[in-house]
């Protein structure tokens, strides 16, 4: 099993890649009384580059969960040094 630190690696920029051109970050969560958890799907040039699941084994609202995908979606961003994003999502308390 890959941590986020190993797609960070995996997937970083290459030297003359453009750095310039936006990624997206689609991003969901989703929590009920059993369980909780994220999904992020990061793509550029729309081309699939990551998708990471997580599941909390601690209670959130829907809110909270949301919240927790847009900071794993940024997370991802941050650690392939990505410079512009434009997020996608179907919460408009998150995006907005």
């Amino acid at each position: 099993m890959q941590s986020l630190a190993d797609f960070a690696t995996e997937f970083s920029p290459l030297p003359n890649e453009d750095n310039n051109s936006p990624w997206t970050p689609h991003i969901d969560g989703s929590s009920n009384i059993k369980l909780c958890g994220t999904g992020v799907v990061l793509e550029r040039h729309g081309n699939l580059v990551i998708e990471q699941a997580l599941k909390f084994d601690f209670k959130e609202s829907n809110n909270q969960v949301e919240y927790e995908a847009i900071i794993v979606g940024l997370n991802l961003a941050i650690n392939l040094d990505v410079k512009k994003l434009v997020c996608k999502s179907d919460s408009q308390l998150v995006v907005g």
